[in-house]
């Protein structure tokens, strides 16, 4: 099973959740892009209808495929504002 991680990161003046190297609009709050995320990952839960799709990878070369609709990712949301609070914690220690 394929996993998709989102991280919530500084970006643009305010916040974002990216994928790969691929950035949400910018929020102005850390709250809001937090929360963005986890619809949009708890949206990749959501099974569909099985069609034909077409999607570029990173370097810029075009795909189709046949997608089950019932075949979701596991999903998971990074927090960047946790993970560098945490590091910072394990460091004075």
């Amino acid at each position: 099973m394929i996993k998709v991680v989102y991280e919530v990161v500084p970006h643009d003046g305010g916040w974002a959740y990216r994928l790969g190297g691929v950035y949400s609009e910018a929020f102005p709050t850390h709250a809001e892009a937090l929360e963005a995320a986890r619809i949009v990952a708890a949206e990749q839960q959501v099974g569909g209808d099985s069609a034909e799709i077409s999607w570029q990878d990173e370097n810029g070369k075009w795909h189709e495929e046949y997608a089950e609709g019932g075949d979701r990712p596991e999903t998971e949301v990074v927090d960047a504002q946790w993970k560098d609070r945490a590091a910072g914690a394990s460091q004075s220690v």
